[in-house]
């Protein structure tokens, strides 16, 4: 990953819903020039469904973002300039599926079908350059989806959110796949306050500076 030759395009943020990764994705590509691949949730046509009804709308929505976000890493590996991504395609994986199985949210037929997909698309790319890991409590979760004001978004459960932390310090402790970059949302504000904003900056900096 170190090697001089080496040149990178791929940064990724991963981090709960509601830790600030649109955020922070915008203003690290604009401060380094880098192209940004937003989530597709706008667009995204199951996602209002999903909240209405989990068990039903499950399997639909986890397919739909692992095909997003491979179409995404496709792109950027083909493409010549920097892209930060706005969540990863591990998330989906390692997180948002086991978590609904687990929850009784996708059947175990559905689960399975969509674990063996993953894996195949696995193998196809590789992993991104830096991944941006943003750990936040379930308090400051709550208060920035709050604030963000996503009608669809006030039936998420406190006891979903908790489970999602779970996953995510489980995967985070066990990432092997490339270089890694914790920020804590808990005690830094990089939305409101410039000082933390280029506390993070020069973070970023230091890592990629130690890629090349």
């Amino acid at each position: 990953m170190k090697d001089g030759n080496k040149r990178i395009k791929h940064i990724a943020i991963a981090g709960n819903i509601g830790a600030g990764k649109t955020t922070l994705a915008s203003l690290l590509g604009k401060h380094f020039g880098w192209h940004v691949y937003y989530e597709d949730v706008e667009k995204n046509p199951y996602l209002e469904d999903f909240y209405e009804n989990m068990p039903r709308w499950s399997f639909n929505l986890q397919v739909y973002f692992l095909n997003s976000r491979f179409n995404q890493i496709i792109e950027i590996q083909k493409g010549n300039r920097v892209v930060i991504q706005d969540r990863t395609i591990y998330e989906d994986a390692h997180i948002f599926a086991p978590n609904l199985y687990e929850m009784n949210l996708m059947s175990k037929r559905d689960f399975e079908n969509y674990v063996n997909l993953f894996k195949t698309i696995a193998s196809l790319f590789s992993p991104p350059d830096l991944l941006i890991y943003l750990k936040a409590s379930t308090p400051t979760l709550v208060k920035q989806i709050s604030r963000r004001g996503r009608d669809y978004e006030d039936k998420i459960r406190l006891d979903y959110l908790n489970r999602l932390n779970n996953y995510y310090n489980n995967w985070i402790e066990n990432y092997k796949e490339g270089n890694l970059l914790v920020i804590n949302v808990d005690d830094i504000n990089f939305a409101d306050k410039r000082e933390d904003l280029g506390e993070v900056i020069n973070r970023v900096s230091a890592e990629l500076h130690g890629l090349f």
